[in-house]
This record gives C-alpha cells, sequence and structure tokens, in this order.
C-alpha cells in the first residue's frame, strides 16, 4: 500500500482536544474523557478544533491503526453529546429471580432455584438502574457501558442445559435506542 493517509475529526462547538504523545483529552458538556492509544508510527495531533490523524507510507497496519482510533474518538465525542445506553430484560419462566444494585456489583438471587447468588461486576462510571424486569445501563464511554451489560448476560450464562427449554437470563435488548 504505502501511501500517505490523513483522517480529520472536527469537533462540535464547545469542544476542545489535547493530545500528548498517544494520550488524547476530550473535553465538553462539563465533562472530560482521556484515552491512550497505541497509534505505531501514525501520528495524532490537534489543530484549533480539529483532530488529525496521519501516516507518512502507511501499511496495511497502520491504515487500520488509523480507522480503529478515528472510531474511538467519534464515540469519545457521540458519548461527550448523550450517554450511551443498554437496554436489558430480565427473563424467567421456571423459577422468579431477584436482582440488585449494590455497590459496584449486581446480585442476582434465586436463578433457577439455585441457592448461591451469582454476581456481576459494574465498571466504575457507569449508571444502573433496575425498574421491574427492565435493566438501564448508562455511562458516557461506549466500552463501559457495553462491558457492564456483558457482564450481566455472562453471569446467568448456562451451561450444560438445553437453551430451548431453560431460556431464563438477562439479555440485552437495546443498544443505543437499536432493538436487537
Amino acid at each position: 500500500m504505502k501511501k500517505d493517509l490523513e483522517r480529520t475529526i472536527t469537533l462540535p462547538e464547545g469542544f476542545t482536544a489535547e493530545a500528548k504523545e498517544n494520550e488524547l483529552t476530550i473535553k465538553g458538556n462539563s465533562t472530560e474523557l482521556t484515552k491512550e492509544f497505541d497509534l505505531g508510527r501514525a501520528k495524532m495531533k490537534v489543530n484549533g478544533s480539529d483532530i488529525v490523524l496521519s501516516a507518512k507510507g502507511a501499511t496495511r497496519r497502520e491504515s487500520t491503526m488509523i480507522g480503529t482510533t478515528w472510531a474511538h474518538i467519534n464515540n469519545m465525542v457521540k458519548g461527550l453529546s448523550t450517554d450511551f445506553e443498554y437496554i436489558l430484560e430480565v427473563c424467567n419462566v421456571h423459577f422468579p429471580m431477584n436482582v440488585k444494585a449494590e455497590g459496584d456489583h449486581i446480585t442476582i438471587k434465586s436463578f433457577l432455584g439455585e441457592k448461591v447468588d451469582r454476581v456481576a461486576k459494574i465498571v466504575p462510571g457507569v449508571k444502573v438502574e433496575i425498574k421491574g424486569t427492565q435493566i438501564t445501563v448508562t455511562s458516557n464511554e461506549i466500552e463501559k457501558a457495553g462491558q457492564t451489560a456483558a457482564n450481566l448476560e455472562k453471569a446467568t450464562r448456562l451451561k450444560g442445559r438445553d437453551r430451548r427449554i431453560f431460556q431464563d437470563g438477562i439479555f440485552i435488548t437495546t443498544k443505543n435506542g437499536i432493538a436487537i
């Protein structure tokens, strides 16, 4: 490939960015997000309200790194504008289960009649609301919101049982307003 590549991200009004080596800080709407990137030979610089990602004589690896970094920065900007939201549904066919948020974890009691509680970790910086059978996970960082939702799904994963019969669990139904 060996081409000179450059991608530019224009920040909305009221947003500022600061880049130090491979670390980028974006401020806006009275919040701030910082993320460290491994860019390899690619370069990142801030020109006013633009963030420029570039690489001279880029190979396929640098091209993919620029594309991935570009997507992460766009998600940071979107997260500062509006929170990312995951909606999960608590489904129980055989035994009613209780779900409670306690500090930095969620406790799931009586899953399939089990005596031992199952626990899912809440990643710091994530807000979890439980209303009946619906769990809402929100955060301004998409990775943290997605990881917390995945922790909830994983905590109620079944092993050694037929999923067509045992349909109990906690499942993601909506990601950022898009039904799954």
